[in-house]
């Protein structure tokens, strides 16, 4: 995963994780990203300083932006990768972004890996109109895109400390 400062066309500054630098140039040429303060799609990397890791330590840095918005029973790497970053973050992001997932469980179903799928649905008529969750791939997630299908993609951070 790689964090990137980035700032949108009317200077807001926000950090967003990716899985890696590709993955930021392709959401980027599509126009996915988002600012989170206004929701421009005009969105470039700010300067930023590096993050080093400390020496003695077996773990690289890690990175965070779009992780699967929904946390199966067994963790699997991405999940404890996001623990692993959850540590790092700064503890007012992490409140919000608990926050955040809070709303979504308390508002919206849960549908698991068959999201992509049940979005379809949706937009195409075929299902009520509601608000869902769960995971899906960076490729499913690129067609939902591709074909005008409205979601988002929120770092799913683990509950407790």
């Amino acid at each position: 995963m790689i964090l990137y400062r980035l700032r949108c066309a009317k200077g807001h500054e926000f950090d967003s994780w990716f899985k890696d630098s590709k993955t930021y140039e392709r959401q980027e040429k599509k126009s996915l990203i988002g600012c989170a303060v206004c929701g421009s799609s005009k969105v470039e990397r700010a300067i930023m300083a590096p993050r080093i890791g400390k020496k003695g330590k077996d773990e690289a840095p890690m990175e965070v932006a779009e992780a699967p918005a929904t946390t199966p029973a067994a963790p699997s790497p991405e999940q404890q990768q996001m623990a692993a970053l959850a540590k790092h973050m700064p503890k007012e992001l992490r409140e919000a972004l608990l926050k955040v997932r809070a709303e979504v469980e308390k508002n919206c179903e849960h549908v698991g890996d068959k999201f992509a799928d049940e979005a379809r649905k949706i937009h195409y008529g075929e299902s009520d109109k509601r608000g869902i969750y769960g995971e899906t791939s960076d490729e499913e997630a690129e067609a939902l895109a591709e074909e005008g299908i409205e979601f988002g993609r929120l770092p799913w951070i683990p509950r407790g400390n």
